[in-house]
C-alpha cells in the first residue's frame, strides 16, 4: 500500500511539477534500520525563474545543490541561497519552499528520511 501511495504521489507530483518547469526524477527508495522509516532520493530540476511552493515532509530532508543556485525559505527564517556543492538540512515537518531566481537551470539532490506509509510531501495551506 505504501508503494502505491508513493507511486501515485510521484505520478501526480511529476505531472504538476513539469507544468510549472520543475521536474522530479526518483532515483532510489529503501527501508532503513530505523523501524518504520525509509530513505527516498530524488533529483529535482528547476527551469529558470521557477519555484516550488511551501510544503513539508514526514521526516528529514537533506539537500545537495548539483548545479546553479537555489533560494530556500525554511519556516520564518531568513531565506538562504545555495550554490552548486552546498548543502542544507531541513528538520522533519518544517514548512519550506525553493526558488530558482536565475536565468539558468538549477538542480538539487534531495534525500528524505521519512516515516513509511505517509505521503512524502504535504503542501502547506
Amino acid at each position: 500500500m505504501a508503494i502505491l501511495s508513493f507511486i501515485a504521489f510521484t505520478i501526480s507530483n511529476n505531472a504538476s511539477a513539469q507544468k510549472s518547469g520543475i521536474t522530479r526524477t526518483d532515483l532510489q527508495k529503501h527501508d532503513i534500520s530505523v523501524v518504520g522509516h525509509e530513505t527516498v532520493q530524488a533529483r529535482i530540476d528547476f527551469e529558470p525563474h521557477t519555484a516550488f511552493g511551501k510544503h513539508s515532509h514526514p521526516g528529514e530532508e537533506v539537500i545537495y545543490v548539483l548545479e546553479g543556485s537555489l533560494e530556500y525559505q525554511v519556516e520564518d527564517k531568513t531565506p538562504i541561497i545555495l550554490k552548486a556543492g552546498e548543502v542544507l538540512f531541513i528538520p522533519a515537518g518544517q514548512i519550506h519552499s525553493a526558488k530558482n531566481h536565475t536565468n539558468s537551470k538549477a538542480s538539487e539532490l534531495a534525500t528524505y528520511i521519512v516515516e513509511k506509509g505517509k505521503p512524502i510531501l504535504v503542501l502547506a495551506k
